[in-house]
């Protein structure tokens, strides 16, 4: 059975002593041990999260990362320098990093490789805009995302990835995919892995539902067949992230 995985992406809040602050508020909050807890912030705290966080249950993460080892790339951040302090896991092609920072797929492909190559688990964001669901292409266009950041990776690489569907009309809009609409998705994504690689890889993989999830959405969300927990933006930077990873108690 697939253990949750439910992950806090910081976006870009919270000074490196802010961090120290909220990790310590929420260190109590967040123990279950049915999940995996995941804090992703800012690269400038990495350090100091990790610190905060020693001793508890509670994993760091980056949310991004270059594919180049090291070189002219000003104000990135090479996989090496990551797990040189610690950090386990990385979001990878985050709608808001395909939007602002002109990320694709094909520089998505590139990163998970090398998040894989240095032994970092991949947090690979897919989902689609408003117009593609109202168009009825979001199946469409999620499985060409997920085959393009799959490119080249073995199926041992694979069933260790998490997935994060989002759907970008409902991040930091308070809207939320319907729990039927969110199964939906992720059933298909979990099929597109099958049709790639075998049933054994897409049953081992996890898969993320992310956008607006809230402490009353998450516990029929996490309930779904293939939604293995949460992509959680403004609600982990709050008390109640807390009643999100211990959605089934």
């Amino acid at each position: 059975m697939r253990k949750k995985i439910i992950a806090g992406n910081w976006k870009m809040n919270k000074t490196p002593s802010e961090t120290v602050t909220l990790i310590n508020e929420l260190k109590p909050l967040v123990v279950n041990e049915d999940v995996d807890v995941v804090f992703c912030v800012p690269a400038i705290s990495l350090t100091t999260a990790i610190e905060a966080a020693k001793g508890t249950n509670i994993n760091i993460g980056a949310e991004n990362m270059h594919f180049e080892e090291s070189g002219a790339y000003t104000g990135e951040i090479a996989p090496n320098m990551l797990t040189d302090i610690g950090v386990k896991y990385v979001i990878i092609g985050h709608s808001e990093r395909r939007e602002y920072f002109a990320e694709t797929d094909e520089t998505v492909n590139k990163k998970v490789l090398k998040a894989f190559e240095h032994g970092i688990t991949p947090i690979i964001c897919c989902g689609e805009s408003l117009t593609q669901r109202e168009q009825g292409v979001t199946i469409d266009f999620i499985r060409q995302q997920i085959k393009v950041a799959f490119l080249n990776v073995t199926s041992a690489q694979a069933k260790t990835a998490v997935i994060a569907y989002e759907p970008i009309w409902a991040i930091g809009t308070g809207k939320v995919a319907t729990t039927e609409q969110a199964q939906e998705v992720c059933k298909a994504i979990r099929e597109c892995i099958a049709e790639i690689y075998d049933t054994d890889t897409a049953e081992a993989i996890r898969i993320q539902y992310g956008g607006s999830v809230s402490a009353d959405s998450a516990p029929e969300l996490f309930a779904q067949a293939d939604i293995d927990g949460g992509l959680v933006g403004g609600a982990s930077l709050k008390p109640d992230f807390g009643k999100i990873v211990n959605y089934n108690k």
